[in-house]
């Protein structure tokens, strides 16, 4: 597959670049060790120097960080300034909080002394996708590296000036050098990387089918893998909910970066009594939506990716359709130059038809009615999905039903799903294995060691 940075506004290509050989790549990898060797040995103070500098870089440079990663994969600017931001918190919250995080625990023991120790593992490589091709990224890299790692990042094909930007924040911000590289390979060359014996454990976020493959391979090899995959995060709205604000909150949370997040809403159920209510409002807004030039400040929803998503999406909606689905807004390609689709909001598919099942990535919106809350839940349920849920009720018994009933990563109350460094962030089912953020992050990438302290022998 080319390496190329190809704008999704216009669909030309921008720049183009030669991929790694396999002695660029062992390089890459020789130093990674070195770099290794070095980190694991530094104080939690002087690494955390290290990332609070990576975050200060992130912070002055976010303007132009933000258009290239525009450029590349079409998120609004607005949005793409954003992502920066949250990179930097990642740096900060780390560097401040990961001495604590990997503290010694003692433990009492029949020994003299029992305690749990954390370290390091050695080099981690990071398969990331494209469509937060930063905060993806640091949100690995920031607790990793803290911990003592090194990293090695293979990022999608079509963010390569995002993948090169990431690398030299890291190799100006005083880590030592080699500690986080970036290669430029395909997805062909990932196998070997994953079998290097220095290479100790891998990170994927990504399509379901990536992460099977990628398990698979770090499996064969007995390497620690998280994985965060796709999602069909649900969206449920109960009679006591404050339905105007739900349907607000609900059009950030299905358009977000163009609609393609893994955990943007993307299955709405709405309780009968408010059904109308709500459809009629969340349509309002997808019509009032601004859909244009991502480069645009006030744009709020730019193209898909490629040329393939726009295709794929259009195939699923047809497919909605099909199903017995009523398009109340949107449901075709917009004509012009780039990958647009209309923001589009679906109304009356059968839960259990196999299209409402799948994942969609893009301004698509699918309504589903239900009678109360144990239906709600099992319409959640019933997909092979578990990333986040959104739910909106102001009855406290009610609440503590969907926590408890729903089988996913998160659960949020009257918000929207999002990650944040000071909690976990994962999912189960096909949604993944494992954890990123707060300490249950930090914590994927270390040998958990045991130490026992017995008395000495006397003479």
């Amino acid at each position: 597959m080319a390496i190329a940075s190809v704008n999704p506004a216009t669909g030309e290509v921008v720049k183009t670049f030669m991929p790694m050989t396999p002695a660029d790549v062992e390089a890459k990898i020789a130093d990674a060790q070195q770099a290794f060797e070095r980190n694991r040995i530094l104080d939690f103070a002087t690494r955390g120097r290290s990332l609070s500098k990576a975050g200060e870089l992130l912070t002055s440079e976010k303007q132009a960080l933000a258009r290239i990663a525009t450029l590349e994969m079409g998120k609004p600017v607005r949005q793409a300034v954003a992502e920066v931001e949250k990179c930097a918190w990642a740096c900060t919250f780390y560097a401040e909080r990961a001495a604590e995080q990997l503290a010694d625990e003692a433990v009492v023991t029949d020994a003299l002394e029992s305690r749990v120790r954390y370290e390091p593992l050695g080099i981690v490589l990071a398969i990331m996708p494209w469509n937060f091709p930063y905060w993806q990224v640091f949100r690995f890299a920031a607790p990793a590296l803290m911990a003592g790692n090194a990293g090695l990042l293979k990022h999608a094909s079509n963010v390569p000036q995002c993948a090169l930007a990431i690398e030299s924040i890291f190799e100006r911000s005083g880590f030592p050098p080699g500690t986080f590289g970036t290669l430029l390979i395909g997805s062909g060359a990932v196998e070997a990387v994953i079998k290097d014996s220095r290479v100790r454990a891998v990170t994927l976020t990504g399509s379901e089918s990536a992460g099977r493959t990628v398990a698979a391979q770090a499996g064969h090899e007995i390497k620690k893998t998280v994985l965060e995959l796709g999602g069909s995060d649900p969206f449920i709205i109960m009679p006591s909910a404050d339905v105007a604000q739900a349907a607000h909150t609900a059009v950030t949370a299905r358009v977000q970066n163009n609609g393609q997040s893994c955990i943007a809403a993307k299955r709405f159920i709405m309780a009968e009594q408010i059904a109308d209510e709500f459809a009629r409002r969340m349509v309002e807004r997808f019509e009032a939506l601004n859909v244009g030039d991502p480069m645009d400040e006030k744009t709020d929803v730019g193209p898909l990716v490629n040329e393939a998503s726009l295709q794929e999406l259009d195939s699923q909606v047809k497919r909605l359709v099909a199903a017995g689905g009523k398009v109340l807004t949107g449901g075709k390609r917009l004509p012009g130059k780039g990958f647009f689709y209309a923001p589009t909001v679906i109304a009356d598919v059968p839960f259990d038809a196999p299209i409402a099942q799948e994942e969609l990535f893009g301004p698509v919106a699918v309504l589903f009615r239900v009678k109360n809350s144990d239906d709600a839940i099992r319409v959640a349920n019933a997909t092979t999905f578990g990333l986040g849920s959104s739910v909106w009720t102001n009855d406290a018994a009610e609440r503590e039903k969907f926590i408890k009933g729903i089988e996913a990563g998160s659960v949020f109350i009257n918000g929207m799903v999002k990650s944040d460094p000071r909690l976990p962030f994962g999912g189960v089912k096909a949604s993944g294995y494992g954890r990123e953020l707060s300490v249950y992050g930090i914590r994927e990438f270390v040998n958990v060691k045991t130490v026992w302290v017995g008395p000495a022998k006397t003479s």
